[in-house]
């Protein structure tokens, strides 16, 4: 095995520093018994305890939970959906290509100026029903907003590796377009449908920029409460709350990693 150049090594192992190492010091800052500053003293687990005793925190996590999960599904599906139509239905080239900006816009337009867009848009949403004042429901429209072309996109490359090679021979022996759909198609996706939806879970959990922009008084979310928290100045319960959804995201990431490559294996 070819051995890289050691200014190569030397590199990469000061990116992952750069990349991690304030991470880490969020963790060890987390079970510190001091309240205040940059000294140690001490090990200690009661500022994650204490997490668990505040009202704010427990509602905005709640709130936090309930938009990823419910945004997650509509975008899955949706965003499912619309990767099958675009790589199986026979568009014109002209038409494929508006179809392809189009549903990467989403991905890389600043969230700024999406979130701006979706203030207009519920404003007049507004005038039709007062169902779409700032709170829960619009965050998860927004949030659906952005999560769909995340799911489509990786579910389209999952049904670029897999071809249409096993569809049409399912066509040769008379399946139904329902049949191929369940036991062919489906199947093979699920490995791209479910880091697509992880993906979407993550950055629904992460998001700040369209929660802000959306939210009302009582729908508040973990990133929402830190950003306020933070203001006042950064605490013991701060980093205990991070470090924890660090946590989250990065078991999730795992997760999808093995499931993907256990799927590819089989």
């Amino acid at each position: 095995m070819r051995r890289q150049h050691p200014l190569i090594v030397a590199a990469s192992c000061l990116t992952l520093l750069f990349l991690y190492l304030p991470l880490l010091g969020v963790a060890i800052f987390s079970v510190n018994d001091a309240r205040r500053g940059l000294v140690w003293k001490g090990f200690t687990l009661k500022w994650y305890l204490k997490l668990f005793e505040n009202d704010w925190i427990l509602q905005a996590a709640w709130n936090t939970l309930l938009l990823a999960v419910v945004s997650t599904i509509v975008a899955t599906l949706l965003g499912t959906i619309l990767a099958i139509a675009m790589d199986r239905f026979p568009w014109r080239p002209r038409t494929s290509g508006v179809l392809d900006v189009i549903l990467h816009i989403p991905v890389v337009i600043p969230d700024i100026i999406l979130a701006a867009a979706l203030v207009v848009a519920f404003g007049l949403l507004r005038m039709v029903s007062s169902i779409f004042e700032p709170g829960l429901l619009n965050m998860i429209i927004g949030h659906i907003t952005f999560q769909i072309a995340f799911v489509a996109l990786v579910v389209r490359s999952r049904l670029v590796a897999i071809g249409s090679e096993v569809e049409e021979a399912a066509r040769d022996l008379f399946a139904t377009n329902w049949y191929i759909l369940r036991k062919v198609m489906l199947p093979l996706l699920m490995p791209g449908i479910i880091a697509g939806a992880m993906l979407a879970f993550t950055l629904s959990l992460d998001d700040f920029v369209i929660s802000f922009f959306t939210a009302g008084p009582d729908s508040q979310t973990l990133p929402l409460f830190i950003f306020a928290a933070v203001r006042r100045g950064v605490t013991p319960q701060i980093h205990a709350l991070s470090t924890l959804i660090m946590l989250v995201t990065v078991i999730l990431v795992v997760a999808t990693e093995r499931f993907t490559r256990k799927h590819e294996a089989a």
